[in-house]
């Protein structure tokens, strides 16, 4: 499915489900086939699923597109409301979880609670290697940026700590997916350097979230992975702390991408979740 938003068409997946609405948002470089293990296992859900412009989207921006993480965040927000989602679960995992903070402390009203899942917060912007090495080669043209990333068609240097090495453990054959967009379409080349550009530009964009998570007074579930290497551990903690109604679990044999790694025991946690 489509949608025109005022940045662009945005691609989806709506599962149509007859119980709670949950929305899930994907992380840098990645597409909604991020979540297709959790949505299969949450049959009795509506799962809407975006595809969101950070890297692996197929339909480029407009040139005037605000591509900051405010700017794609609002753009989240404008997606629920052309479909007329209520009530909503949102859920977030790396930089999508980034976006789903910049949600709660907007206030945004028609999201009910959330999920952040191992994401990036406080400090930890850029995240690890991989959130680093991909701000440095955001530096480039897109042209360049685009031959940069020519290597990633190697598995083993998608692998590499630098790459999704230190995200997913199982995840590989996903992965190899999302880069293709940015491989073929120097357009979406172009929208990619323009997001590394612009988060590169808000470095404390997440401490300044976190000042204000306490005035999200909505149930919270944090969701961290036990061996996570790119999001600390700790962060899992000092999340909860701040949310008057978070509560937070851990997660065994998983990197960050928990969906990815853990498929169903994600879907069991934000099954329960979202029945209490």
């Amino acid at each position: 499915m489509q949608v025109e938003l005022s940045a662009g068409t945005v691609e989806y997946t709506d599962t149509g489900g007859p119980g709670p609405v949950v929305v899930f948002v994907h992380g840098l470089l990645m597409d909604g086939t991020l979540w297709d293990g959790p949505v299969t296992g949450l049959p009795e859900h509506r799962c809407v699923v975006p595809t969101l412009p950070l890297g692996a989207h197929r339909h480029p921006m407009h040139p005037d597109a605000d591509l900051s993480l405010p700017g794609i965040a609002a753009l989240l927000a404008e997606l629920l409301e052309r479909l007329d989602l209520r009530d909503v679960t949102l859920v977030g995992v790396d930089t999508g979880g980034a976006l789903v903070q910049l949600l709660m402390v907007a206030g945004e009203s028609r999201v009910s609670r959330v999920v952040l899942a191992s994401c990036d917060a406080f400090d930890n912007f850029p995240p690890g290697l991989t959130g680093k090495t991909l701000f440095l080669a955001g530096k480039l043209s897109p042209g360049l940026f685009g031959v940069f990333m020519q290597q990633m068609r190697l598995r083993a240097v998608r692998r590499l700590p630098i790459a999704f090495g230190w995200l997913t453990k199982r995840g590989d054959a996903v992965s190899a997916g999302w880069i293709r967009p940015l491989l073929s379409q120097a357009s979406v080349r172009r929208d990619t350097v323009r997001v590394l550009r612009a988060a590169a530009e808000t470095p404390d964009i997440l401490v300044e979230a976190a000042e204000r998570l306490p005035s999200f007074d909505r149930p919270a579930l944090v969701v961290w992975a036990h061996e996570d290497r790119v999001m600390p551990p700790e962060h899992g903690a000092r999340l909860v702390a701040l949310l008057p109604k978070g509560k937070l679990v851990e997660v065994d044999d998983s990197y960050t991408l928990i969906p990815l790694d853990q498929p169903a025991e994600f879907a069991r946690l934000v099954r329960e979740f979202t029945a209490g």
